[in-house]
């Protein structure tokens, strides 16, 4: 199974909302160490270190557009 490129949550706006909610009031210290969790949460969630690496791939290339 490869990654998913195309939207895939039934309601993305409700999850980004409660991405950022979950910020709120945190540190820049704090956020970094919710995401770092996060992260590692759903990589064990996917369960294939295929996936996770192109996600990591794709999340980064997508940074090196945006600078």
């Amino acid at each position: 199974m490869g990654l998913k490129r195309e939207a895939n949550l039934t309601d993305a706006d409700a999850v980004y909302a409660a991405i950022i909610d979950a910020h709120a009031d945190l540190s820049e210290a704090e956020s970094l160490a919710l995401n770092a969790r996060l992260l590692l949460l759903l990589a064990n969630h996917i369960g294939d270190a295929g996936v996770v690496l192109q996600a990591l791939a794709a999340a980064r290339q997508s940074m090196a557009k945006s600078i």
